[in-house]
């Protein structure tokens, strides 16, 4: 499977930390095939006054989205993420300040068709990816990698 995972962090030394991220998803998930350049932006959906540094890497594994998640979500605990946003009343989301977010973008099975999932856990494609800059600036940068 092709996984595009979403990188970023907006606290500490946040480049050292995305690299940090990157090997342990090396050893995590699978082959690392490319990745994009890191971007700096504002935070979105919250206000800070750390900007964020993003990027988004391919890989190719053959472990299942789910397994992937559950992966990625160690990865940021051990690299001190303590807490994910809060769900509000409303049902909109409270955004905060974090040293490390790895969220599955995009995922492709192996004939290259793009997987959907929505369950409370996870929504492939991400259901915001469309809405973000961050993620879509190097998810183009990326693909073009892929040329």
């Amino acid at each position: 499977m092709t996984y595009y995972l979403g990188i970023g962090s907006n606290l500490g030394n946040r480049e050292q930390t995305i690299r940090e991220a990157l090997r342990l998803l090396d050893e995590a998930i699978g082959k690392r095939v490319s990745v994009a350049p890191m971007i700096y932006t504002a935070p979105q959906g919250f206000a800070s006054e750390h900007e964020f540094c993003n990027t988004v890497a391919r890989y190719e594994s053959a472990l299942q989205p789910m397994e992937v998640l559950a992966r990625t979500q160690a990865i940021e605990q051990q690299l001190g993420r303590t807490e994910h946003s809060t769900i509000l009343p409303d049902g909109s989301k409270l955004y905060a300040d974090r040293e490390i977010d790895i969220d599955l973008i995009q995922v492709f099975d192996d004939e290259g068709k793009e997987i959907t999932i929505n369950t409370p856990t996870l929504t492939l494609p991400h259901p915001r990816m469309n809405e973000r800059e961050f993620v879509l600036l190097p998810l183009k940068a990326v693909k073009l990698l892929e040329l």
